[in-house]
């Protein structure tokens, strides 16, 4: 329930249209519902202004499940990242608008319109293998309310194919920059702009990339100024970051 569902609830009571056990009731298991093998946090959206997303990895189906129905019932954007077909085809079951994003690896129930942002997130990645990172951190700035434009294979190999961008890397109030192999893209990226930029190095890489470290080490060593690196492949730690930033830059 996000701040505006709790006041609407308020106001229901204040005027009569919603008897006070009934408002009871929907809000006797925050701040959170204690579901055995998980604590479903129903204050995440008035903490964080998002509801909590469901990382899939490594759970059940059954419990990506249980966790997404229990969510649905007070929450709408909710997100369940690193999903697979067979996920995406069980949270299909539960009913309503449930739409996946494939190459993000994202499903995402109840998508409510939100206001979007004034200013825009640019998502550039080096390579076509970093497509499935840059995209989850894509979809979800999108799905926060972002605008969110998409740049993909300008790899330093080319550095040319990222100077002709120029324009679109000037415009963005946050650049999410996601690179493998070397890592070099967010230290050249950030010298050609005077906004913030989230590198995410991915996995990425032949034997001495050793799993996308070596481009973990590159980014934490960067030359630049204003370069701020999330873990090895999480494109939604940077997506969501990004949304925190354009948000603020865009009020």
């Amino acid at each position: 329930m996000n701040a505006d569902a709790l006041k609407e609830l308020l106001e229901n009571v204040k005027n009569g249209s919603l008897p006070v056990g009934k408002a009871l009731e929907r809000l006797k298991d925050l701040p959170y519902a204690d579901m055995g093998y998980a604590m479903v946090d129903h204050h995440r959206a008035l903490r964080r202004g998002h509801p909590e997303t469901i990382f899939s990895q490594g759970k059940t189906v059954d419990q990506v499940v249980g966790i997404a129905r229990r969510l649905l019932e007070k929450d709408a954007n909710i997100m369940a990242t690193r999903a697979d077909q067979t996920v995406y085809e069980a949270l299909k079951t539960i009913g309503g608008r449930v739409e996946y994003h494939p190459a993000a690896r994202i499903v995402v129930m109840n998508r409510q319109p939100i206001t979007p942002t004034r200013t825009n997130i640019l998502v550039m990645c080096a390579g076509t293998a970093d497509i499935p990172v840059a995209e989850e951190a894509a979809v979800t700035a999108e799905v926060m309310g972002n605008r969110v434009v998409r740049l993909t294979d300008v790899g330093v190999a080319g550095i040319h194919r990222l100077l002709a961008n120029r324009e679109k890397i000037r415009t963005a109030s946050v650049l999410v920059v996601v690179a493998g192999m070397d890592g070099a893209l967010p230290s050249v990226a950030a010298g050609l702009t005077d906004k913030p930029v989230i590198a995410v190095p991915t996995s990425i890489g032949y034997g001495a990339s050793f799993g996308g470290l070596a481009a973990l080490l590159t980014m934490l060593n960067s030359c630049a100024n204003g370069v701020t690196v999330v873990n090895i492949d999480n494109g939604y730690g940077a997506g969501y970051a990004a949304s925190m930033i354009n948000r603020i830059a865009s009020e």
